[in-house]
């Protein structure tokens, strides 16, 4: 089988907003991405433009749920599906309380049925994929065979992609932070997933900095790594500058009213990570009275002070003139 999913950025709260994700598109033609964690309330009781409206250009693109109650699933896939996107995502991975008190994300690992009931009632309800975020397995379970029991009983209801992020969730006593780096990576067993279930498409997350493939997988997800150093991304021949002049005509394509600079700017701050200048980069692009003009002219601005040639010193340049001769 095809694997849409070779190279994905994940999920992340208060990051991958549609303006981050235009960005990354513009850095990468090949990355899958996804929005941010949705909770179905928010689309079932709040305002679903604000949560689902995104721009053509962000193909492929998943959208992903929280939740645990199949029909709730159900009804916001479908609403997934009218909005356009290629894939609806179920995250049961997030360790968090918040989460954990709304009776989804990690902890619904417990419950292998309930999620393939959500698998199952989604596909009923969208024709597009549905996937699943999990992790290994929950606070002091060290068995292969929970995480392979759980995929085995998921994937029966219909469900042929896992992004597997290789660590154990921690429901007690870490932050979701701590779950990102204590508990330790097990990649060996995200590949052994693949050899149990050649059949799945399976995709490694938790860890990675580079967006290389990982023998044994379908796929890499790249979280923060890619947000803070979104070049690892990057296209074969693309340079920063056609992101940077892309960005700037994103921004000229918003009405005054829908604009702001410093919503997309922010998601921009690691472009030039590496990069001899790239101090004077997010200088200029967190500076408050620059924002404040709310000009996207300042993409432009900042890109030519970081790739303009550097000036020679003064006492270098007197050295190199040529000697006048005495008459």
């Amino acid at each position: 089988m095809t694997a849409p999913h070779r190279l994905c950025v994940a999920p992340m709260m208060d990051w991958t907003d549609r303006h981050c994700r235009y960005f990354l598109r513009q850095v990468s033609a090949r990355a899958f991405l996804y929005t941010e964690m949705i909770g179905t309330g928010a689309l079932l009781h709040g305002n679903v433009d604000r949560h689902l409206a995104f721009s053509p250009g962000e193909h492929p693109v998943g959208a992903q749920l929280g939740g645990s109650e199949p029909e709730d699933l159900a009804r916001c896939a479908r609403l997934v599906e009218q909005y356009g996107y290629d894939e609806v995502n179920l995250n049961v991975g997030c360790p968090s309380e918040r989460v954990q008190r709304g009776a989804f994300g990690a902890c619904l690992m417990a419950e292998p049925g309930l999620v393939a009931d959500c698998v199952r009632a989604m596909r009923e309800a969208a024709r597009i994929p549905v996937t699943v975020k999990h992790r290994l397995g929950l606070d002091r379970v060290e068995s292969y065979e929970f995480v392979a029991g759980f995929v085995q009983e998921v994937s029966d209801a219909g469900c042929g992609t896992f992004i597997v992020h290789a660590r154990n969730a921690v429901l007690k006593g870490l932050s979701p932070k701590e779950n990102r780096e204590i508990p330790p990576l097990r990649y060996d067993w995200v590949a052994r997933l693949k050899r149990d279930f050649p059949a799945l498409e399976i995709v490694l997350n938790g860890g990675l900095a580079k967006a290389d493939p990982y023998p044994g997988v379908d796929g890499v997800m790249l979280g923060r790594a890619a947000y803070h150093d979104p070049w690892v991304l990057a296209d074969a021949g693309k340079a920063r500058r056609d992101v940077v002049l892309a960005m700037h005509s994103y921004l000229q394509g918003m009405t005054r009213e829908e604009r702001s600079i410093r919503h997309v700017a922010r998601h921009m701050l690691g472009l030039y990570h590496g990069h001899r200048r790239a101090r004077l980069w997010r200088r200029m692009l967190s500076d408050a009275n620059l924002l404040s003009r709310n000009d996207p002219a300042l993409l432009l601005e900042a890109m030519e002070a970081v790739e303009s040639p550097p000036k020679e010193p003064a006492h270098e340049r007197r050295s190199q003139a040529q000697p006048v001769e005495a008459r």
